[in-house]
């Protein structure tokens, strides 16, 4: 099974949602917006992973080489 995963990123805190290929929702969970939290709560996904989204802003430079 694949998972996706969308992350909506903001100054104090992230909300995590990752799906699968059929659309179920595995998590939904609101975390530090932190690269080693947001990695905590994906890791039991990471293995199969296949895409991870974040919105466009002003920590966009700073998160995604960090992920």
């Amino acid at each position: 099974m694949e998972y996706f995963c969308g992350l909506d990123v903001a100054v104090d805190e992230t909300a995590v949602c990752v799906v699968d290929e059929h659309g179920e929702v595995h998590l939904t969970v609101k975390v530090e917006t932190d690269p080693d939290a947001l990695f905590v709560v994906l890791k039991p996904f990471v293995a199969r992973l296949r895409r991870v989204g974040h919105k466009a802003g002003s920590l966009s430079p700073w998160l995604h080489p960090e992920l």
